[in-house]
């Protein structure tokens, strides 16, 4: 596993994978930032920039199962980590993104991408949403989020496809004792079962009023 970035990220990204049993390559342009690295770390530690083909030979690019780039700039992440994916053809590549609009550029490039303004807005919401808004995600710009609902009484013995009708909620996946599952439309919810319906923010909170009576004659 390479890490591109000793930051905090970087640093912690190591430690987490060589506790799992992974070897590990650290890359930093600055040798002082592997000081963040936990004592006792095993894996190598290379001072150069990871979008140098002779610094990535030296952290075993050609042997490396996975690669994440976690520096400090948009512009060294993708570029290192197209290096790894086009040209070292490393299985798993990843990119830490600021920018949310690049990120999704890259991500339709096939680069892996974690925004980390998004990442942090999705979190901010779930937090800020009203408790009878139970968010478990949000799409992009929070436009479109997807609510964690258990399954009212009401709606116990219909299918999954009463809900689908209207084009401003669908179900994408069900919970049932534990075990997730994209249901068929024709999928019978059962009591306990948690539904995760995507819905525009505004509709969100009268989805479990929606729920409650999908399928009702009009």
């Amino acid at each position: 596993m390479i890490i591109a970035g000793c930051g905090r990220v970087g640093s912690e990204l190591a430690a987490n994978l060589e506790r799992l049993g992974h070897e590990v390559a650290v890359i930093d342009k600055d040798k002082a930032a592997f000081e963040r690295l936990k004592s006792g770390f095993k894996g190598k530690k290379i001072v150069g920039f990871a979008f140098d083909r002779t610094v990535l030979d030296e952290a075993g690019i050609k042997e490396a199962a996975a690669f994440a780039s976690v520096t400090s700039g948009d512009n060294s992440n993708i570029v290192s980590a197209r290096v790894a994916k086009e040209h070292f053809r490393v299985p798993q590549v990843v990119a830490r993104i600021y920018d949310p609009r690049r990120a999704q550029i890259y991500q339709r490039l096939g680069i892996q991408t974690v925004a980390t303004v998004r990442w942090t807005t999705d979190q901010m919401l779930r937090h800020i949403l009203p408790e009878d808004v139970p968010v478990a995600y949000t799409v992009d710009n929070g436009e479109v989020v997807i609510t964690a609902v258990y399954a009212p009484s009401e709606i116990v013995g219909k299918s999954v496809g009463v809900i689908d009708r209207e084009a401003r909620w669908k179900v994408v996946a069900l919970s049932r004792f534990g075990v997730p599952r994209v249901p068929e439309k024709d999928l019978t919810i059962q009591d306990g079962d948690i539904l995760y319906v995507s819905a525009v923010r505004n509709d969100a909170a009268n989805i479990a009023e929606h729920l409650s009576t999908a399928g009702d004659p009009e």
